[in-house]
């Protein structure tokens, strides 16, 4: 296709997922130009590659040589490093948040926040450590530094560059999910045989800050489904909650 088209990218990946089809997710992930390889063994990997290739070859499409890479334990993918161990953050972008300096417009702000909202599922409790930063960035709300603010910001900088090791869920069975709910926002953690796979967070709308708590709380449950529901459709999991009375919920026979 000639450059400059502006639906090139989604032609590319449309082409790319149709013809690595039938070994997306199972062995194959395909982002654009970039197709990662991914096994348990040497001996699978040596016949996944050679998969991969072979499709390449019959459907005239070539990749060169000298930006490829084969036989890897660490893999930098779409901002992450991925090992046998889990996901974790690029040391690239670490170092990047480690110098950010304090932003002083609101241009500045949502640059530093899209760059973190990237890697919050690394972060427990992402939506209440932005919220004051989120409200500098509203309309109406005059651009004025203060001791909240800063403390926002350093501690966001902080838990960036401290972030964990997330596992990789594997199989099926064991999920948990633990969750939260306040004024502030929702929050839940999704783990797997005692391991974190990834943390949620959400900030609340000015009248969902009028629910009971009850609500609130159930609130959440709904959320963490909804947003891991990939992990979790077709599972059996348990729910972890500090609300008593949700637990009476599953006892009725009909919910309006």
């Amino acid at each position: 296709m000639p450059f400059g088209l502006t639906n090139v990218h989604a032609d590319f990946m449309d082409l790319m997922n149709r013809v690595f089809k039938p070994y997306l997710d199972q062995f194959v992930v395909v982002f654009i130009d970039d197709i990662l390889v991914y096994s348990r063994s040497g001996e699978e990997h040596e016949h996944h590659l050679s998969i991969v290739l072979r499709t390449l070859r019959d459907k005239q499409l070539y990749a060169k040589l000298k930006k490829c890479e084969f036989w890897l334990d660490k893999v930098s993918f779409l901002g992450h490093v991925v090992t046998k161990d889990g996901i974790s953050v690029n040391p690239g972008k670490v170092d990047v948040v480690a110098n950010w300096s304090r932003p002083s417009t609101v241009t500045e702000i949502q640059s530093f926040l899209g760059l973190a909202d990237y890697y919050r599922q690394f972060i427990e409790g992402f939506s209440k450590i932005t919220l004051p930063l989120t409200k500098l960035t509203q309309k109406g709300v005059k651009f004025k530094w203060f001791d909240d603010y800063e403390h926002s910001f350093q501690e966001l900088k902080n838990r960036l560059v401290t972030t964990p090791i997330l596992t990789i869920p594997s199989g099926s069975g064991g999920f948990v999910v633990y969750s939260d709910a306040s004024h502030q926002g929702l929050g839940c953690v999704l783990m797997q045989h005692g391991k974190v796979v990834a943390y949620a967070s959400r900030q609340l709308k000015s009248y969902k800050r009028n629910y009971p708590t009850h609500d609130l709380e159930l609130a959440v449950v709904i959320f963490a489904l909804k947003i891991w529901r990939h992990f979790l459709f077709g599972e059996t999991c348990e729910i972890f909650i500090d609300h008593k009375s949700l637990k009476y919920l599953f006892s009725q026979k009909k919910l309006k």
